[in-house]
């Protein structure tokens, strides 16, 4: 399947917004775990729900064409997949950190490329199959 141009341009505007939200995410892991002393897979959820919200609402604006015209079919799958990406996110997270013993920001990391690529993939299937 070859990708066409206006897809070459969604995923950079895709990587972009992604790239935001990662800093907003990021920032606030750390800002909730080490300032607020609250435990990292607590923190974990509240940053990437933060960044969710405002994922979402660029994603609407400037990465998916036509996605601010969304029924209801594609707002749920939408908002359900980034559900599911939170419950990877902290699988991934406790994983990293509890069973290969790995700091909680490098563990971000990792939990963020796995979770970008299923939140793409889906987030695609919402706007195009609906």
């Amino acid at each position: 399947m070859k990708i066409t141009k206006e897809r070459w341009q969604e995923i950079v505007r895709f990587c972009i917004v992604g790239g935001i939200s990662f800093f907003i995410d990021y920032g606030l892991l750390y800002f909730c775990t080490e300032y607020m002393r609250i435990p990292y897979l607590y923190s974990a959820a509240i940053s990437f729900t933060v960044s969710l919200i405002i994922n979402y609402w660029m994603c609407l604006q400037f990465v998916f064409k036509g996605a601010g015209e969304q029924n209801k079919k594609q707002a749920t799958i939408f908002i359900g997949s980034s559900i599911i990406g939170l419950a990877l996110n902290q699988i991934c997270m406790w994983s990293f950190v509890e069973l290969l013993g790995m700091y909680y920001m490098m563990a971000k990391i990792f939990a963020t490329a796995i979770v970008t690529v299923w939140n793409y993939v889906m987030k695609r299937k919402a706007i195009n199959n609906c």
